[in-house]
């Protein structure tokens, strides 16, 4: 079974920087995309960013200039590397990732269990 595993969260004061990690592992085949949802309280969850197996980025406007996804293929890992952070970025962090598993025969998502980040002083 593959399974997605996320770190990097934590509290952070306003304009402070934080770096998200989140390693896939498991009977995989191919991973086509990696990325990160958000949750806040009462909110629904919302695409951040994915990057695509070609290195080709989409991102939320909200953090278009402040966030950064890149990934590692060779580890399974995708990071998102958060600078000038707002109290308006808190919320549950969700990896997410699309994968052929090695038994299966489809691609399907896979989603990580969150990382809270916190944004406060």
């Amino acid at each position: 079974q593959v399974q997605l595993v996320e770190s990097g969260g934590g509290l952070v004061q306003p304009g402070g920087s934080l770096r998200l990690s989140c390693a896939a592992s498991g009977s995989i085949f191919s991973i086509y995309a990696m990325g990160w949802y958000r949750q806040a309280p009462g909110k629904q969850r919302d695409l951040v960013a994915v990057i695509g197996s070609d290195g080709n980025a989409n991102y939320a406007d909200s953090v278009k200039g402040r966030f950064t996804i890149s990934r590692d293929n060779a580890k399974n890992t995708v990071y998102m590397q958060m600078d000038s952070l707002e109290a308006e970025d808190t919320a549950m962090y969700y990896c997410y990732a699309y994968i052929r598993a090695v038994v299966g025969g489809s691609a399907r998502n896979y989603w990580g269990e969150g990382t809270l980040v916190t944004v406060s002083s």
